[in-house]
């Protein structure tokens, strides 16, 4: 594999983990901060559904900026506004303020993640874009591996409050990495002025795209049974199941592990049987552990050990639907590649942080609300995979 490939691996990777790293380095501290700021579970699962809601709408604002100034000027503007939200974040009084501070914290964490994504589809497409794309999910791989273990260091040693000051040092690093590593991919013949118009008639263009739709709400709800889960896995890992902060942040790595790992077979597979095939055989494994989990929780097999080997096997799966079908979302629309990119991250992360919502009044710090909302998220993108995905003719899918 090239140098470069490998770099613009790292350097995107690295670019899109400020916003995962957001999500994953608060998640030890949840317990305490709903002491600290006397609040309640339902308090805390609204920081994270706002973060995902704001995350999701501010991309339909990077895009047609991408598209309009090149690939890097966003990714500046976002992270001076993700060092804003920390600030306020840091200086949170109660859950009004904090909420707030993650609300402004996910409009700038946006950008990094929109523009990634443009980066990818301005390199390359079909097997090699997906090849990409799991290197970049390689390296973002370090969030849910260290960012929890970092987080419960903090507050181990100090107030939760460090944390967000942590985090804005995370976005000055990825603006010296913008300035000095990312090469802009984007030239100015081909970049185009914003034109709102133009913008509603390629975002109408691609919404009664039915493939465009449904390979971007596979993922979208693919993603929203991860996010349904970090936003209730604190509260049920460190109060159920009585785990340290330490313990819950090993635990948690353990089952993005499957994720990460697979997610680097995705192209391969991809090559050799075609990306819809992969994706549409993943989804079924993914429906089919998660389905299995709540089952076997709702007749009483509540055990760590259970709920552990099979959300692996569920993430495993779920590593080989993300990259396919973000790659495939985009293929078609070299065109409107800014427009596709914001849109189907809004779409996917708005699909996430709705799903919380509705879930949150079902959660009780046991795990069987927790799984039974994953697995329905896991059965709706099969559903969605069955009616969308059809497997490429022979000649298509190399061997």
């Amino acid at each position: 594999m090239q140098i470069g490939f490998v770099r613009s691996a790292i350097v995107l990777g690295l670019l899109a983990v400020v916003g995962p790293f957001a999500i994953d380095l608060y998640l030890p501290a949840t317990p305490q901060i709903v002491r600290d700021l006397n609040t309640d579970d339902a308090g805390a699962h609204l920081t994270f559904t706002v973060y995902f809601i704001a995350f999701g709408l501010a991309q339909l604002v990077y895009g047609p900026i991408a598209d309009w100034l090149g690939r890097k000027p966003p990714i500046f503007m976002g992270l001076v506004v993700f060092i804003v939200g920390s600030v306020i974040c840091a200086q949170a009084e109660d859950i009004t303020a904090l909420t707030l501070g993650r609300f402004v914290q996910a409009l700038g964490a946006a950008a990094p993640m929109v523009i990634v994504r443009a980066v990818v589809r301005d390199l390359h497409t079909g097997t090699q874009a997906t090849r990409l794309m799991a290197l970049v999910m390689l390296v973002i791989s370090i969030s849910p591996l260290l960012a929890p273990l970092t987080g419960s260091a903090i507050i181990a040693f100090g107030s939760w409050r460090l944390i967000f000051g942590a985090l804005a040092l995370i976005a000055l690093l990825a603006m010296l990495l913008t300035a000095f590593q990312l090469p802009e991919t984007l030239p100015p013949e081909g970049r185009s002025p914003i034109n709102g118009k133009a913008m509603l008639r390629s975002a109408l263009f691609l919404l009664r795209d039915g493939k465009f739709m449904g390979l971007t709400l596979i993922g979208g709800f693919s993603l929203a049974s991860f996010f349904v889960f970090i936003a209730s896995a604190p509260m049920v890992y460190m109060t159920h199941y009585e785990l340290t902060p330490t313990v819950f942040s090993l635990v948690f790595a353990c089952g993005a592990i499957g994720f990460f790992a697979a997610s680097q077979f995705a192209a391969g597979l991809g090559q050799k049987y075609g990306m819809s095939k992969v994706a549409l055989w993943a989804t079924c494994g993914f429906a089919g552990a998660t389905s299995l989990l709540f089952v076997l929780v709702w007749m009483g097999y509540d055990q760590l050990p259970v709920l552990m080997v099979l959300l692996f096997l569920g993430n495993s799966c779920l590593g080989l639907v993300i990259a396919p079908t973000m790659v495939m979302a985009l293929e078609e629309h070299g065109e409107h590649a800014g427009m596709a990119s914001s849109l189907g991250g809004t779409l996917q992360m708005v699909a996430g942080g709705v799903m919380i919502l509705a879930c949150s009044p079902f959660f009780d710090r046991t795990p069987l609300p927790l799984v039974g909302a994953v697995a329905a998220c896991a059965l709706t993108a099969f559903v969605l995979a069955l009616l969308t995905l059809r497997p490429e003719p022979e000649g298509n899918a190399p061997a």
